[in-house]
This record gives structure tokens, C-alpha cells and sequence, in this order.
């Protein structure tokens, strides 16, 4: 039976296919079945066979009838669901996901079929890729001395314990950087501008200011290759853990970082200037991402499963 795909798995489709990824291999990254891979593709692809995500979208929600769908939904329900997109920028699946410990049954695709009805774009303007597949720049690896590779991390690091860290850095067009750590059971973010850039001692003090209450909890932190992160043995001595380095462009080995600055970019445009965020602001945008509803916490936020932890 064919599966209905939800549009963040055909961007992740789009993207693997840019990259040449091997069809079973984007079948089993995604989830499904290679025949439902097949089909989607086939259904979806342009008459010169050509796979754009975002049009492909559009063709299986003209295919299913959204009007009809939506029909269903009652004028408080539908606004409800457009003020927490406007207002929280919490994701359809998120939403339904708390809607539905409410009582209150509505899927996620007809939460995407509101947002494409939407025809001032306003709605798509507040989730997190903008309805719009966008290309993520590659950073050049640097040789960092002493690095110790993810491939020697614990086996336990997967993920699902407490106490396993991730960070990068964010930047703009000026240089300006901000510093992003997440733990990764939880999703707990931390964030702080970093008044130095991209120098490697002072962001290493800063990992040590944002972490330092919860040193006996840290058990490993990893990281990419930027030369920003060169004095690592420095939040060594601070944290009294090991920090990891993934391999060279393989920004999937850090995939709870890379989402949850995906997140923070609904907040802090690529274009925008970084001098126009005060250290307030950005303290809010962290408050606001860590009291989202996430569905591998079964729709609890980040911050509470964090201190529940702690």
C-alpha cells in the first residue's frame, strides 16, 4: 500500500538525490519502503522526470483535495493552529501532536494543507524552511592538533542517554558568530553571542560559562572541524570531558546541532546582522526554542525533560 509522505520527507528525498545518494540508501535514511520511493517518485516528478520537493508537494496536495480536508476543521480550530504557527512557530507535527493530548484530532498534513492555503505566504513565512528546499553551505575542514575523532566516542553516545553534547557555531556576512550547544536526549539549547567571533579561547570560555552547572552530567561533546573549536583541550580542562570531532563534511554525524540551528535561522535570518540581536533577544529565541513540543519527547518541551534530568 502506498504511504502518504509529509513534505519534510520530500525535502530530505530532494536533497539525497543531490547528492547521489543510492535509492535504497535514501529509503532506509527516510524511513519507507524503496517501492513507496519509487512511486513517490514517479507520481511527483516533473514531465522531464525532474524531482523538485517543493512541487512535488504541491502536486500530492492538489492530488488529495485539500479544500475537501480542510473542510472538516471548524473557523476556532483553524485559527487556533495559525496564531501558534504565527506566534510559536511550532512545526504541524508538533502541533498535532499537543492537540492531540488535548483530544483534539488533526493530522499533521492537514496542518500543512492550512499552510499552503494560505495565500499571503505568511503562514510558510513562519515555519522552519519556508515551504522552500535551501541549500546549507559546506564549511572547509581545518587541521585542529590533538583532535579526537567521533569514531573513538562511546557507542553509548547515541543519543538516547542524558548527557551527550553537541555544538557549532552560527555566523553572519560580518563575521559576527553565535554559539549553539544542545544536549541531545532532551534537545536542550544553549546560545550566546560571542563578542570575540570566531576566536578559539574566548568561545571556549564561553562553552565553559554555558555548561559549567551542569559539569557532572556532560559525558561527551562533539563538534566539526572549524578552526574555532581549535582549543578544545581547553573545555577538556574546564568540563572534564572529551570533545569529539565528526569527519570532514559529514554534518549528519552532528544531525541534533545542524536541526536545531535550522530552528534558530526562523529567528535569525542568514542575511541578517548579527549587532542587531542583543544578548536579550537572543536569550528569548533560546526560551522560545526550548519550550517548543517535540514528538520524540512525546510532545513535552526541551527544557522541562532537561531539568527533570537534572
Amino acid at each position: 500500500m502506498y504511504k502518504q509522505l509529509i513534505s519534510e520527507q520530500r525535502s530530505q528525498f530532494f536533497f539525497l538525490l543531490q547528492r547521489k545518494t543510492q535509492r535504497k540508501e535514501i529509503a532506509h535514511i527516510v524511513g519507507i519502503s524503496q517501492s513507496t520511493l519509487s512511486r513517490e517518485l514517479k507520481r511527483n516528478s516533473s514531465p522531464s522526470g525532474k524531482y523538485v520537493w517543493f512541487k512535488a508537494d504541491r502536486m500530492a496536495i492538489e492530488r488529495r483535495k485539500r479544500s475537501i480536508a480542510n473542510a472538516a476543521l471548524s473557523p476556532g480550530l483553524v485559527w487556533r493552529i495559525k496564531q501558534t504557527i504565527i506566534d510559536e512557530q511550532w512545526s504541524p507535527r508538533q502541533i498535532s501532536g499537543v492537540l492531540k493530548k488535548e483530544g483534539v484530532s488533526v493530522s499533521h498534513q492537514s496542518i500543512y494543507n492550512i499552510i499552503h492555503a494560505d495565500a499571503t505566504g505568511e503562514l510558510a513565512r513562519h515555519t522552519r524552511h519556508k515551504l522552500k528546499y535551501r541549500h546549507r553551505p559546506k564549511c572547509k575542514a581545518s587541521p585542529i592538533a590533538n583532535r579526537t575523532s567521533i569514531h573513538q566516542r562511546p557507542k553509548e553516545a547515541n543519543g538516547k542517554r542524558f548527557g551527550d553534547f553537541e555544538m557549532d557555531l552560527i555566523v553572519d556576512r560580518y563575521n559576527h558568530a553565535i554559539l549553539t550547544i544542545v544536549e541531545r536526549s532532551t534537545n536542550m539549547l544553549f546560545m550566546t553571542k560571542l563578542p570575540q567571533g570566531k576566536k578559539s579561547e574566548p568561545l571556549a570560555r564561553e562553552v565553559r560559562r554555558l555548561l559549567l552547572p551542569y559539569r557532572k552530567h556532560i559525558k561527551t561533546i562533539t563538534t566539526d572541524n572549524g578552526p574555532e573549536f581549535a582549543a578544545h583541550k581547553m573545555i577538556t580542562e574546564y568540563l572534564g570531558t572529551i570533545v569529539y570531532f565528526a569527519d570532514p563534511y559529514a554534518s549528519w554525524q552532528k544531525g541534533t546541532i545542524e536541526n536545531t540551528n535550522k530552528l534558530i535561522r526562523q529567528y535569525i535570518p542568514k542575511k541578517a546582522n548579527f549587532d542587531d540581536f542583543t544578548d536579550k533577544k537572543i536569550e528569548n529565541i533560546q526560551k522560545k526554542i526550548n519550550r517548543r513540543p517535540r514528538q520524540k519527547l512525546n510532545f513535552k518541551t526541551p527544557k522541562s525533560e532537561f531539568y527533570r534530568k537534572i
